[in-house]
């Protein structure tokens, strides 16, 4: 018996692709890592880990979050894209590293279509204005004005240069004939938490990673980036409400894989994303904290990746954008 199960071992050695076939078979058979390079507490931290814990519960195997913040998410986006392509290795990012730090940077170590396989999008974040008590600030309307009488003496906070917060203040700004100064985080949760602490006074925040500081009246949502009044905060009006007809921002989160995962396995996590997003628990806890589920096939996600390249490289060299 032990000579014909060598034969076999054997056999299955020399077969082209065998070894990543069993492989395949059997996956997961330990534990996976999820990179997200951003900050813990972050939307899309929050996020990953409702996910991932049902990923984890269905598939039978641990799933690890392990948080990667700097650099704008560019040194936890290169582990993800220099891991072994094995499917035990994946990353959970948000569109500004997928599509507006790529359009910042000049000297990029890795190419989100080329070192990367897209799994799914996951959900849409809404985002909102926050505002620290002491200002006394209760719309957006009321920071315009502000911003009008001390020219460029007003701080906003960001999770760092060509992050959404960034990108969205820049828009805001623009869009408001106003000159704030930038003060760049390692993370959008220290910027949100200095907020609240009174050490700046702005920030535009994705709603995921600051529900609990406005509900517990840490800070003051003074209004949220959305076409209608959210149901989560119906007291709060939009930004178009406020002076700013048409103004519009949300970001999102998705997974993703080394390039060369092989197809069998993307397909697998893709579904068990899907499978998960389909649990009436995760929905409720996602939606309560302002997420739009979404879940996709690879190949939309890989399509909306490459439209918003475009878009954002568009927006950028018309608004002036820098990496500051």
């Amino acid at each position: 018996m032990r000579l014909r199960l060598g034969r076999l071992a054997l056999i299955l050695a020399l077969l082209p692709g065998a070894t990543a076939a069993v492989a395949q078979s059997t996956y997961p058979d330990r534990p996976i890592r999820m990179i997200v390079p951003l900050a813990a507490a972050s939307a899309v931290d929050v996020a990953a880990r409702i996910v991932t814990q049902k990923m984890a519960e269905n598939m039978g195997q641990q799933i690890v979050i392990l948080n990667q913040p700097g650099a704008s998410g560019l040194i936890g986006a290169e582990q993800v894209a220099r891991a072994e392509p094995d499917g035990y290795t994946i990353g959970g990012f948000n569109d500004s590293i997928m599509t507006m730090v790529p359009n910042l940077q000049s000297n990029m170590r890795w190419d989100i279509l080329k070192d990367f396989v897209p799994i799914s999008l996951v959900a849409t974040v809404e985002w909102g204005l926050i505002a620290g008590n002491q200002t006394g600030y209760k719309t957006a309307a009321d920071l315009i004005a502000a911003a009008k009488a001390a020219p460029g003496k007003i701080d906003y906070g960001s999770g760092g240069p060509g992050s959404p917060q960034h990108l969205a203040m820049a828009m805001f700004a623009s869009a408001a004939g106003i000159s704030l100064m930038h003060v760049p985080y390692k993370g959008a949760t220290q910027a949100a938490t200095d907020v609240a602490a009174g050490q700046i006074p702005v920030a535009f925040q994705g709603l995921g990673t600051v529900a609990a500081l406005v509900r517990g009246g840490q800070v003051r949502l003074i209004g949220v980036c959305t076409e209608k009044r959210l149901l989560q905060f119906p007291d709060t009006p939009t930004i178009s409400e406020s002076g700013l007809p048409g103004f519009f921002f949300n970001s999102w989160f998705a997974m993703l894989a080394p390039a060369g995962t092989p197809k069998e396995i993307v397909a697998r996590l893709n579904a068990e994303v899907l499978k998960a997003l389909g649990d009436p628990d995760v929905r409720h806890k996602l939606e309560d904290l302002g997420f739009a589920l979404r879940g996709s096939t690879p190949e939309e996600l890989g399509a909306l990746t490459r439209e918003q390249l475009a878009k954002y490289a568009r927006l950028i060299k018309d608004m002036g954008i820098a990496n500051e």
